[in-house]
């Protein structure tokens, strides 16, 4: 019986979690076509790549619990707003806001809320643009809106961010202040590289 109810329960969580599967591969496509076209109007391509995720069922339950609010998929739908996650790569700092253009102008696109971690970084050094948006996602029994989060940043950006993530759960949420303190000066190197790879693609166009 607890076999059949976890198997229901799970199925459950597929058919909520399918509108968040679809917003992404929307949104994913919506980059592309937008970084399809300046490469062949403008020969230049912002974006290096894209990644995608969904948050997991049991991430989910946490969230809500540590938002002391009932599991429920309502719940779920309205105060859990980074359960579809896109993450955009790009080459130079100028991209990030280009691409948050160029993405939030589109008629569909409702932004709900941005956070500019490039121009006011987090105390440990973290750089990134943070866009939560809504979009329509057609299914058989008419328009659901699904909330997406963007993340958009640099290559440096990213590859400092992905190494502080894996040492954040080496430490178990805890790193220790000489650690914290080279990874801030860390993410001053990749600032400083940042802006000085901006001006030579500058110098050089």
């Amino acid at each position: 019986m607890k076999k059949d109810l976890d198997e229901k329960i799970m199925k459950e969580w597929a058919g909520f979690l399918l509108a968040y599967k679809f917003a992404l591969d929307e949104v994913r496509t919506k980059l592309n076509i937008l970084n399809e076209e300046l490469q062949i109007i403008h020969d230049y391509n912002p974006i290096e790549h894209i990644k995608t995720r969904i948050k997991k069922p049991d991430s989910i339950i946490n969230k809500l619990k540590s938002k002391q609010l009932a599991v429920t998929f309502e719940n779920a739908r309205q105060y859990v707003r980074d359960i579809a996650g896109v993450r955009v790569v790009c080459s130079f700092t100028t991209d990030i806001y280009e691409v948050l253009e160029m993405i939030c102008s589109q008629d569909d696109v409702e932004v709900l809320e941005i956070k500019d971690y490039v121009k006011n970084p987090k105390p440990n050094g973290y750089k990134s643009l943070h866009a939560i948006i809504r979009i329509p996602v057609f299914l058989s029994g008419g328009a659901l809106p699904v909330t997406v989060e963007i993340q958009i940043r640099t290559i440096a950006m990213d590859f400092w961010a992905s190494l502080e993530h894996k040492i954040y759960y080496k430490y178990n949420k805890g790193i220790p202040s000489p650690i914290q303190t080279r990874l801030k000066e860390a993410a001053d190197i990749v600032s400083a590289l940042d802006s000085k790879m901006l001006a030579l693609k500058n110098e050089i166009t």
